[in-house]
């Protein structure tokens, strides 16, 4: 592959490493450079960001979920009539899953992890508000601290006056010679973006997303050196091919897959290689009460947001009768997260309400009683499943409030967390119904 590539990584959450990516995205692209995009681990919504800035799928790169064949299939679509691959930290550089105590392995998915794995240089977002000289010990320190990790530029951001951008530019340049100074980002900019409970609000409700990013990439063409930028990429060195081996294999042959508000956290990646392995795809929207392609043999709810829409769903009786129909007749239904609590017999909202959905599992669950699950997991199959033989081996995430009031039945799977610690099992199978927690990311073993 010889597209080159970046990364745009922080010490920290809340640097601004994703208004600085999206800025700079989109400023790209306007100026007629085939930018494409990637985001470090497993995150659903700011990739929807990232396509909005780029008109271009944005996958992720999970170095601790996927093989480096999975990673390799992701790069060869990535570099694909582009000039330029920006892809977007998580948390601080270092920042990753904790490994078993004994392991030797780097892969823990951080973005430190996939600048190991490809080459790709970083360019550090330091919030240099409240610090001055003090920051350049900081770059320092992140540019120090692991021989095959290699930060290239650095991006300063909530600066104050002139006097403020002397004192960093004054401390790099005699302390950091090797790394450019990229820009100074003013303190008083108020480009942000909407939160809620699991990140940023999805891109399709952000009402004037396309004003955000035309204002966001005006902003930073004056505060950033984007050739500056784009001359510090360099090309991956990790094999970017296309192969039928990656992810795991597709659900079925016509499978169709829900989506909307509720339904919006799916990998595009994983998709396109349903695609490229020969599975027609379909999508359908569950909240406005459409039903599943009638000749499919699969069915995929992922993960989103049906508990910020209960009622609304609990009154979809298309929906929830197809999924019904199509379960007796013995249709693969997979569910994750969202996807699993709209398969159980009901949903309680954050106002105590109680939705009945579409009982094909024995499973009650509540946004009432919050409780944060967060964490890689490795799964093992304990049912032969379409997907995955009994014994397989997969990698994926979990990420949300609900918890489970009541559940009973069989487990499709068991897992441990990214530390090797026993989680037991989790999720539910009635006949070919299939759903759990756990967004499944990439296939380990069968």
């Amino acid at each position: 592959m010889n597209t080159p590539g970046l990364i745009i990584a922080a010490p920290a959450s809340n640097n601004g490493k994703t208004f600085v990516t999206l800025g700079c995205l989109h400023a790209l692209k306007r100026r007629g450079v085939r930018v494409a995009s990637a985001k470090v681990g497993p995150d659903y919504i700011d990739p929807a960001f990232h396509a909005a800035a780029t008109e271009r799928l944005c996958p992720n790169l999970d170095g601790w979920a996927m093989r480096d064949v999975t990673l390799g299939t992701v790069l060869h679509g990535l570099a694909d009539e582009t000039d330029l691959i920006i892809c977007e930290g998580v948390m601080g550089l270092f920042d990753g899953a904790t490994l078993p105590a004994d392991s030797t392995s780097k892969q823990d998915g951080s973005p430190a992890d996939i600048a190991r794995r490809t080459g790709w240089p970083i360019v550090l977002v330091i919030d240099a508000n409240a610090q001055a000289a003090s920051a350049a010990a900081l770059i320092h320190g992140f540019s120090t601290f692991d021989d095959d990790v290699h930060v290239k530029g650095v991006i300063f951001n909530k600066v104050g006056g002139l006097g403020h951008i002397q004192l960093l530019k004054t401390a790099c340049e005699k302390h950091l010679p090797h790394i450019d100074i990229l820009g100074f980002i003013p303190r008083q900019n108020d480009l942000a973006l909407p939160e809620r409970h699991l990140g940023l609000v999805l891109a399709e409700e952000h009402p004037e997303l396309d004003q955000f990013l035309t204002q966001s990439a005006d902003f930073l063409e004056d505060h950033i050196d984007l050739d500056k930028l784009q001359k510090l990429a360099v090309p991956s060195r990790l094999d970017a091919t296309s192969s039928q081996a990656a992810f795991f294999p597709p659900l079925g042959q016509r499978i169709a897959i829900a989506r909307d508000e509720a339904f919006a956290f799916v990998y595009p990646a994983l998709i396109e290689h349903w695609r490229d392995c020969g599975a027609e795809i379909s999508f359908f929207s569950p909240l406005a009460d459409e039903t599943p392609d009638q000749l499919c043999d699969a069915i995929y709810l992922p993960g989103g947001y049906p508990e910020l829409h209960g009622a609304h769903l609990a009154s979809c009786k298309n929906f929830l009768g197809a999924l019904k129909a199509y379960h007796d007749i013995g249709v693969t239904i997979f569910g994750e997260c969202g996807g699993y609590m709209t398969l159980g017999k009901t949903l309680e909202d954050k106002d105590g309400n109680i939705h009945q959905m579409a009982g094909l599992l024995n499973l009650e669950t509540s946004f009432a009683k919050r409780k944060l699950h967060l964490g890689y997991r490795e799964i093992e199959v304990l049912h032969d499943l379409p997907f995955a033989p009994k014994g397989s081996r997969l990698r994926g995430h979990e990420f949300h409030y609900a918890t489970i009031l009541s559940q009973d039945g069989t487990s499709p799977f068991k897992a441990n967390n990214a530390s090797g610690i026993e989680l037991g099992e989790i999720g539910l199978i009635e006949g070919r119904t299939i759903a759990s927690f756990c967004h499944l990311i990439d296939l380990r073993s069968t």
